[in-house]
C-alpha cells in the first residue's frame, strides 16, 4: 500500500474510501469501501465488462469480451487522492487505473487510452497543454422524463428568462449555490478558474486552468459529479448534455491545446521570432483531416447531433481562423509563448479522458505526418457546407473506416467504443417520442 496514501487517510481521519473509475460513458463505476479495509487491501477487482456499460446500462455484443469474464486488477493512482467534500462522514475518494493480470494495462480503460496518446507524444520529446472550458445549465427538478426542461427558481423568486450573457446578475441569482461550487472545488484541488452567464437562459461557463491533459481530464471527470451534487443541495438539477433544451443554444466543452518542448520549456507552435511554427500549421492539419472520423468521441450521442447546427453557437465546420467563433478550430489572440489552438467542436457531454485523447491524437497525426492545413477563415463560416457527419450513425462509419485513429488511440478500444456506441443508438430508436404521437398518431 503507498504510504502516503494511507498517512492522509490516517491524518484526516477518513472513514470511507469511494473507489473509483470511469467508464467509456465518463459514469464514476467502482466501489465503496471501509477505511480498514482498503488499507489492508487496496487493489480492487472488477470484470471488465463494467468499462463498456451503455448509458442505458446495457452492453453491446458479448463476442466483444473474453467469455469467462475475467476480473481487472484495479491499483489506485495516488495523485488522484481527494476528499468527497459533501459527504456526511470523513470520506475520500480514490481514481483507479486498470490491469489485467499480468500486468498489462487494459486498453479499454478511458484513462489508458489518454495515456497512450500521451506516451506518443512523450516519445517526441513534446509535452501537450490542456484548458477545457465547461458548459452546463441549471434547471428546476425533471423528475419525469416525460415533462420538459424548466429554467430553476433563483434568489428574486422568479426563473429566468430570455438571455442573459455575461450578465453578472443573472450568476447572483444562484450564488449561494456557487459558492458550494467553489468550495467543493477548492476542497477536491480541481483549479476552476473564471465563471460567467453563457448565451441560454440558465446556461453557465467555468473555466479551468492549464495544465497537463490527465490531470485535467481527472479534474473534469469529477467537476461534472460536483456540479451535480451541488445543485441536488439547492433543489435543482445541474445538466451536461449537449442540448437539453428546445429553443437553447447547446453545451460545450472548448478545449485549448498547445505543446511544449520537453528540453526548452518553449511552445513547439511558435518560432524564435513568434511567428507560428510548422508544428502550429501541421497540428491544425491534423485536427481538420481526423476531426469528421472523430466525431463519435467528440459528439457520442444522438443529442449530441441537436447542437452542432447552424446559428446556435456551435461549429458546423472543421475550418479555422484567428478570433474567429464561427469556425471549429479558433486560435485565440495570444503571445507568442500562449500560441494556442482551441477546439469548440466537442460537446460538454463527452468522457473528458475519451475526448482529450482523440484532439491530441489528431494533432500528433498532423504533426508526425506533416500535414497542411486551409487558409485560415477571415468571414462567417457558419455560411459554409456542413462538414461533419449529420447523424450518429454516419459517424460511426465514418471512425470504422479510418485506421490511423485506430492506431493512435487502440484498435481493441476503438472497436469496443462502436460497440457501445451502436448499442446506444439501437435503444434509442426503441423509444417514440412525443413530437411522433403529437403530430403523426391521428394525422398520417
Amino acid at each position: 500500500m503507498n504510504n502516503e496514501i494511507f498517512e492522509w487517510l490516517r491524518e484526516h481521519r477518513i472513514t470511507e474510501v469511494e473507489c473509483i473509475l470511469p467508464d467509456m460513458t465518463g459514469v464514476a463505476r467502482g466501489k465503496i469501501i471501509p477505511k480498514d479495509k482498503f488499507v489492508s487491501e487496496p487493489e480492487m477487482r472488477l470484470p471488465e465488462a463494467v468499462l463498456i456499460q451503455t448509458v442505458t446500462g446495457d452492453y453491446p455484443d458479448d463476442s466483444m469480451l473474453d467469455l469467462t469474464d475475467p476480473d481487472m486488477v484495479l491499483q489506485p493512482d495516488p495523485n488522484t487522492l481527494r476528499f468527497v467534500p459533501w459527504a456526511v462522514d470523513p470520506t475520500a475518494q480514490l481514481i483507479f487505473d486498470c490491469f489485467r493480470a499480468n500486468g498489462q494495462a487494459v486498453e479499454t480503460a478511458p484513462r489508458n487510452v489518454l495515456r497512450r496518446v500521451l506516451a506518443l507524444y512523450e516519445e517526441k520529446g513534446w509535452e501537450p497543454v490542456i484548458a477545457p472550458e465547461m458548459e452546463f445549465y441549471l434547471l428546476s427538478p425533471n423528475p419525469d422524463p416525460d415533462i420538459p426542461l424548466a429554467p430553476p427558481i433563483g434568489r428574486t423568486g422568479r426563473a429566468e428568462f430570455g438571455r442573459r450573457s455575461y450578465a453578472i446578475d443573472a450568476v447572483n441569482e444562484f450564488d449561494p449555490l456557487f459558492e458550494d461550487i467553489y468550495d467543493y472545488c477548492h476542497a477536491q484541488n480541481l483549479e476552476v478558474d473564471t465563471l460567467i452567464h453563457e448565451i441560454g437562459t440558465a446556461q453557465m461557463e467555468i473555466n479551468f486552468l492549464h495544465g497537463n491533459p490527465m490531470d485535467l481530464a481527472d479534474q473534469v471527470f469529477l467537476f461534472k459529479r460536483t456540479v451535480r451534487e451541488a445543485a441536488f443541495r439547492h433543489n435543482m438539477y445541474a445538466t451536461f448534455m449537449a442540448k437539453p433544451m428546445e429553443g437553447e443554444p447547446g453545451s460545450a466543452m472548448h478545449m485549448h491545446q498547445s505543446v511544449i518542448d520537453h528540453k526548452t520549456g518553449k511552445n513547439i507552435f511558435s518560432n524564435e521570432d513568434g511567428t507560428p511554427s510548422e508544428h502550429f500549421f501541421h497540428y491544425i492539419g491534423g485536427l481538420q483531416k481526423y476531426l469528421p472520423s472523430a466525431m463519435p468521441f467528440f459528439a457520442p450521442y444522438v443529442n449530441s447531433y441537436r447542437r452542432l447546427t447552424r446559428y446556435t453557437a456551435a461549429p458546423t465546420n472543421i475550418e479555422w481562423g484567428y478570433d474567429n467563433r464561427t469556425v471549429g478550430l479558433r486560435v485565440p489572440h495570444s503571445s507568442p509563448a500562449g500560441r494556442r489552438v482551441e477546439n469548440r467542436v466537442p460537446g460538454v457531454d463527452v468522457n473528458p479522458y475519451i475526448a482529450m485523447a482523440a484532439t491530441l491524437a489528431c494533432g500528433y497525426l498532423g504533426m508526425a505526418n506533416q500535414i497542411g492545413c486551409s487558409e485560415p477563415m477571415q468571414t462567417n463560416a457558419y455560411e459554409l457546407p456542413y462538414q461533419f457527419p449529420s447523424t450518429a450513425e454516419e459517424a460511426l462509419d465514418k471512425l470504422r473506416t479510418c485506421p490511423e485513429l485506430a492506431e493512435v488511440m487502440g484498435s481493441r478500444f476503438v472497436e469496443m467504443y462502436l460497440g457501445v456506441k451502436e448499442k446506444e443508438n439501437a435503444e434509442y430508436f426503441r423509444v417514440i417520442s412525443p413530437w411522433e404521437r403529437k403530430f403523426l398518431l391521428l394525422h398520417v
